[in-house]
């Protein structure tokens, strides 16, 4: 059993980060030194953040902060909402995680003409890169089903 597979026992903060791993990001939710890593860095600024004076509301937000930096947008998400909403008659709801699994990989290099950062689904690009996974998805459905 490598390291990335090795069962731990996860802390508040990592089993928070599990969670939304996999909900959001189910290819870096089998990752356990990914999550065992974040969920260390976030007790840490917790920790750090109560000794400087934080109240502990405060030192939580800033622990959150630290662990899901870089993982507000998922294209898994992105995705997803895509298919519920514009291929609601096409796509049961039932249907749409596996649907997402087997599409994620073919739209790797629509999602690459976009900076995915954390504010992107703020952005204005992510207006266009939802319309255009629209269109890709359609045609897909189109040429192959589902």
């Amino acid at each position: 059993m490598n390291v990335k597979d090795k069962p731990t026992e996860l802390s508040y903060y990592g089993l928070y980060l599990l969670n939304y791993l996999k909900e959001s990001h189910p290819d870096k939710a089998e990752d356990a030194g990914f999550v065992a890593q974040r969920a260390d860095d976030a007790a840490g600024v917790y920790e750090q953040s109560r000794r400087e004076g934080y109240p502990p509301e405060g030192a939580h937000e800033l622990a959150m902060a630290s662990l899901l930096k870089d993982l507000h947008f998922s294209k898994y998400d992105t995705l997803r909402d895509v298919l519920a909403t514009e291929f609601e008659g096409e796509i049961s709801e039932a249907d749409i995680p596996a649907a997402v699994d087997k599409l994620l990989p073919l739209l790797d290099n629509v999602f690459s003409i976009y900076s995915l950062t954390d504010e992107f689904a703020q952005s204005s690009g992510y207006d266009l890169l939802y319309t255009e996974l629209t269109g890709v998805v359609a045609l897909y459905l189109e040429e192959y089903g589902i």
